[in-house]
This record gives structure tokens, C-alpha cells and sequence, in this order.
């Protein structure tokens, strides 16, 4: 069985009528994270069963360093996943349960197969934050950036719409950050 058959039976009579009634399309439930870079057929491999609601939607987990990898892999600075991180290994941390870089390397190499399948900058990410251990403040720090990001690309998508795309976007984000620090201290 696949994990589409295990965990997204997207053309199933529930879901259908779930999306009917919020007016979502047929095979609305998250189908699209199959089709990003942080999807590996190995999640239902490495994820645990938690429940099953009306007979229809299987709710499976994974462990923290496997989410780690995911948001690693993800490595986007608009959204949350950079924090997230934070978050977890924070979590782990305080409540006495800290993971550690070799756990975060063995899950990102099962899911894409070698550590250098992440992001070039996620991997420094990742390495700067487990070496400075300083989750409370890193992580703020990196959720305001992230929100500061999402208003520039909302902000460059409004002002030239179409033009912004994965490929882009760094170099875009990078670009208008300068533009604003620049402004900032011609001020």
C-alpha cells in the first residue's frame, strides 16, 4: 500500500463531502505536500500510527527529527519552519530530551538520503543553532525575521506580480532587505 492509500484515500466519499461542504476541491486534504521537496515516501516507514477518525482519515506521527528534517528541507525564511525548528529542539531541550545533530543527520539521510540533499543554508542553519544552544533567544529572533520576510515578498509580489518563484526568491528576499537596510541608514 502507498502512503497515498494509507494516509490521503483522497477519493474517498468522506473527504469529498468534507470539501463540499467548506467548498474545497476533491482531494483537498494535503495532497499538494506529496508533490513538494519535503515529501519522501519513507514517511510511512519512519511514522507511527496515532488514529483513525470515522473509519475514513488515518492520523499517523513522526518523531522530532523527523520534522526537523522536513523543515530543514523546506529551509523557507517566509514561513515558519526555520522557528520551528527552533521551537522543537527547545522543547526537547527543556524538558530533558535534547536532540542531537547525529539524530537530526541519521533522519534527513533516510528521508533524502544524504545530508547534503538540504539546503545549503539550512545545513548552516541547523549547525549554528545546535552549537550555540541558545533556543529562547534564536528563536524570536528568527520569527520575527521570518515575519519581516513574508511582508517583503508579499510587499515585491504586489508591486510585480508573477515575477516572484522558488527559483528567485532568495536572491529577491536578499535584494529587497538591502533595499531597506540601505534606506534605513541614508536615514
Amino acid at each position: 500500500m502507498s502512503f497515498n492509500e494509507t494516509v490521503f484515500n483522497k477519493n474517498n466519499l468522506e473527504f469529498n463531502r468534507t470539501g463540499d461542504k467548506f467548498g474545497l476541491p476533491n482531494g483537498w486534504l494535503n495532497t499538494d505536500f506529496m508533490r513538494t521537496k519535503t515529501f519522501s515516501p519513507k514517511l510511512i516507514e519512519h511514522s507511527v500510527y496515532y488514529k483513525t477518525f470515522s473509519n475514513v482519515l488515518t492520523i499517523r506521527t513522526i518523531t522530532a527529527e523527523y520534522m526537523i528534517a522536513m523543515k530543514l528541507m523546506a529551509g523557507r525564511k517566509y514561513k515558519n519552519d526555520l522557528s520551528d525548528v527552533i521551537g522543537i529542539l527547545k522543547w526537547h531541550k527543556d524538558h530533558g530530551t535534547p536532540l542531537s545533530i547525529e539524530q537530526i543527520k541519521a533522519a534527513v539521510e533516510i528521508l533524502y538520503g544524504s545530508w547534503s540533499a538540504l539546503p545549503p543554508f539550512s545545513i548552516d542553519f541547523i549547525e549554528q543553532a545546535m552549537a550555540k544552544e541558545n533556543f529562547s533567544e534564536a528563536f524570536q529572533k528568527i520569527r520575527n525575521s521570518e515575519t519581516e520576510n513574508k511582508a517583503v515578498l508579499q510587499n515585491f509580489e504586489s508591486n510585480y506580480p508573477g515575477v516572484l518563484s522558488e527559483n528567485n526568491l532568495d536572491e529577491i528576499l536578499r535584494r529587497a532587505r538591502q533595499k531597506i537596510q540601505d534606506q534605513k541608514n541614508s536615514q
